[in-house]
């Protein structure tokens, strides 16, 4: 399942009623399309003068990109609803997940049968899940540096910046060889596309397995032309 507003609202006053005695006043619950969390307890600090720092404006934010197990999506929510309390009542802990978290997250998990964990950021495979399979062009950059890595750049169909991001990195003395490819393998829209002058460490197998179809680009400094049009 993929969780709504709606849903993680009434679980909230649920698990806020039987874990937390009803003393968490509901926060924002909010949705991302975050690919690197399944949930997170956000907030502001306000430091006031001759007192000590404030956490204030509490939200909690969960992803809609992963299709996970109902338990999973409710331990996700008790977890941040920890850190919220502790937060909410201006606690202090040794750490983000230090000893009063431990101890809380091990008195709900022993009295209430659930298994939330220290970490739940998601796994390779939520993230393959959530990734969009489309197929769309991209100009793929694979950088293959010095020391044995593969990088990969995925950069804006604009002749200009293709040819000012292969001069510069290119020339770059840790890298060993710079190849240009136009391909519509949905595999490459895992990858940010930007000018930026930097790469993406991937698998150079499973990079090359993908470009199989691809069209190489041939770049003289100045000009681009497919390699199968010379």
């Amino acid at each position: 399942m993929k969780p709504t507003i709606a849903y993680l609202e009434q679980k909230f006053d649920v698990f806020n009623r039987e874990m937390f005695g009803c003393k968490l006043p509901r926060p924002s619950i909010e949705s991302s399309r975050a690919k690197t969390y399944l949930g997170i307890c956000m907030y502001q600090k306000r430091r006031r003068l001759f007192r000590k720092t404030e956490s204030l404006n509490f939200r909690l934010r969960f992803s809609t990109c992963f299709d996970l197990p109902e338990q999973e999506w409710e331990d996700t929510l008790i977890h941040e609803m920890i850190h919220y309390y502790i937060g909410v009542n201006q606690l202090k802990d040794t750490s983000s997940h230090g000893t009063l978290f431990k101890q809380m997250m091990d008195s709900i998990n022993r009295n209430f049968g659930r298994h939330i964990t220290i970490s739940h950021k998601s796994t390779t495979e939520q993230r393959e899940q959530s990734y969009d399979t489309r197929q769309r062009w991209h100009v793929v950059a694979v950088v293959k540096m010095q020391d044995g890595r593969t990088g990969v750049k995925v950069l804006p169909r604009i002749a200009q910046r293709i040819i000012n991001y292969y001069n510069q990195v290119g020339s770059s003395n840790q890298v060993a060889g710079l190849s240009l490819y136009l391909c519509k393998d949905a595999y490459f829209n895992r990858f940010p596309c930007s000018s930026a002058l930097n790469v993406v460490f991937a698998d150079y197998l499973q990079v090359t397995e993908h470009l199989a179809d691809a069209t190489p680009l041939q770049c003289d400094g100045k000009h681009l032309i497919p390699v199968n049009h010379i």
